[in-house]
């Protein structure tokens, strides 16, 4: 064979390669299941920059694509039925919101996979073996929530002076908010405070919360990670407002009405979410995927509610700041 007709030959078997393998899927529609123990409404960004992802990977609702969405609307004794309806639907891949709507799908199906775009520490939660290797059929992306709470701790209390009793906010129902509640109760004791444990597993649990913080007379609160204190996010910023406590939470959508937020970017992480459905898509096993961890932590400040709480911001956080909300 001469060497024009060998380069033909190897252009055309290039070529052809993934042309065959594209071939294989025609006019397939992939099918998202996508399960939450909010709303909808609550979860519009996230949602948005998950879509977003898949389109940049090439994934269009109505054509090569449709998405179930089950939300439990904060009710979370609601996920087992919303999982197994996913499982009977036979969706190619789950995709859930925090780590109770990740535990429940996984017991709902030993073989699909399932992808969490966002959870809280997915190894004591007992959903992947480790980070680097999830040796299942879960895996997604982790907030790493424990690692953040002395920095909100330390926050708070660069913040507020004279800050001498904090509360933590948290759902007992999710297994990630337990390492993430003694980290914050060890940043306490590093800086001489105490820490109020306060309890709350739906919207009236939040308001019973908010109560006992005020009757304790604590000078601050930390929101710990959770979909359900996420999708509770304006009743906790009008209760924080209402009782004058300065508050922290760990993802963007509080800033509205909270003080402060400190963690990563979690409609970043929603787009991201969209690489590891696209890589299972294509033949990837959960089992293989490392967890993905954040690298950025931002700090966002609202100065409307320092304002209304009477705080002056120190200049130094100000600079440090990656947003200062007007």
């Amino acid at each position: 064979m001469d060497r024009r007709a060998f380069l033909g030959t190897l252009a055309g078997g290039l070529l052809a390669a993934p042309l065959a393998a594209d071939g294989q899927q025609a006019g397939k529609v992939w099918r998202i299941g996508l399960l939450s123990s909010g709303s909808h409404s609550a979860a519009v960004v996230r949602i948005d920059a998950f879509k977003q992802g898949l389109r940049e990977l090439g994934y269009v609702e109505g054509q090569n694509l449709a998405i179930e969405y089950r939300w439990a609307e904060g009710k979370e004794d609601r996920l087992s039925a919303l999982a197994a309806d996913l499982v009977r639907f036979r969706v190619d891949i789950i995709v859930t919101q925090g780590t109770v709507a990740t535990v429940v799908a996984r017991r709902a199906t030993s073989t699909m996979p399932i992808v969490f775009a966002v959870a809280g520490d997915p190894v004591t939660a007992g959903l992947v073996a480790s980070h680097t290797r999830p040796a299942g059929t879960v895996t997604g992306l982790a907030v790493l929530g424990a690692e953040m709470s002395p920095k909100r701790v330390e926050l708070l209390r660069e913040m507020v002076p004279g800050l001498t009793r904090i509360a933590a906010l948290w759902n007992p129902g999710n297994a990630s908010s337990v390492p993430e509640l003694k980290a914050t109760e060890a940043a306490a004791r590093t800086f001489g405070m105490q820490l109020q444990s306060v309890e709350a597993r739906d919207a009236r649990g939040v308001d019973a919360a908010f109560v006992t913080i005020t009757k304790q007379g604590t000078g601050a609160v930390i929101v710990l990670s959770d979909s359900m204190l996420f999708s509770e996010r304006t009743l906790i910023a009008d209760l924080a407002a209402k009782n004058r406590l300065p508050a922290i939470a760990w993802t963007g959508e509080f800033i509205d009405g909270l003080l402060m937020v400190y963690g990563p970017n979690v409609a970043e992480m929603y787009r991201r979410a969209a690489t590891y459905v696209d890589k299972i898509f294509k033949g990837a096993k959960p089992a293989d995927l490392p967890v993905e961890l954040p690298t950025k932590f931002e700090l966002l400040i609202n100065l409307k509610s320092a304002k209304a709480l009477g705080l002056t911001i120190p200049q130094s956080l100000l600079q440090r700041a990656d947003q200062v909300i007007e």
